[in-house]
């Protein structure tokens, strides 16, 4: 296994084994910001379904711990334009990290392709050099398909976490609203 490291690593171009380590440096991120955000948003998402309950349980005002809690003491009564601007600012919050997620899934596959079209170009130069056979070819095209299943390999986990987060902020949204439509009901 070792000496099929190395012997890549000797065959490889320099462009291939830098897209590779651009993508290793991406899996790293991608995989840090969805851990991050997802053990934050179910933190959240918990507080707030713990303080919808309550207000169906029938509690006059959100819990303490309620994102909305803070826009409503600072307010000196509760309104629907105090509670718009705390879903804005709440969506907001949410979706941190989405957007990077997004740039990771649409771009990776194309960091890869950029690496194989490199390695390739430099296969059939070396061909040009010599009497190439087939094995050469072959060789030489086996290892630069690597650097495109590696940023295939990274979108897929990207595209998959920003979907999970996704789901999680809109969840969260929602039960923002909700509270934020209950509020609104007992004030009238």
């Amino acid at each position: 296994m070792t000496n099929d490291l190395i012997d890549f690593y000797l065959k490889s171009h320099p462009v291939t084994i830098g897209v590779l380590i651009l993508l290793s440096i991406y899996f790293i991120i991608l995989n840090w910001v969805f851990f991050y955000r997802y053990f934050s948003l179910n933190s959240w998402l918990s507080k707030e379904n713990d303080s919808f309950e309550s207000l169906l349980l029938g509690a006059s005002t959100v819990s303490e711990q309620s994102f909305l809690n803070n826009f409503i003491k600072s307010s000196s009564s509760v309104s629907k334009e105090i509670l718009n601007l705390a879903m804005m600012a709440a969506t907001k919050e949410a979706t941190k990290g989405l957007s990077l997620l997004s740039i990771f899934a649409s771009t990776t596959p194309f960091i890869g392709l950029f690496g194989t079209v490199v390695s390739i170009l430099d296969t059939f130069t070396h061909i040009g050099q010599s009497s190439g056979s087939m094995s050469i070819i072959s060789s030489g095209v086996s290892d630069a398909l690597i650097a495109t299943a590696a940023g295939i390999f990274v979108a897929i986990f990207a595209y998959t976490y920003h979907q999970i987060l996704k789901r999680q902020s809109f969840e969260l949204v929602s039960f923002l609203q909700m509270q934020s439509d209950a509020l609104i009901n007992k004030k009238d």
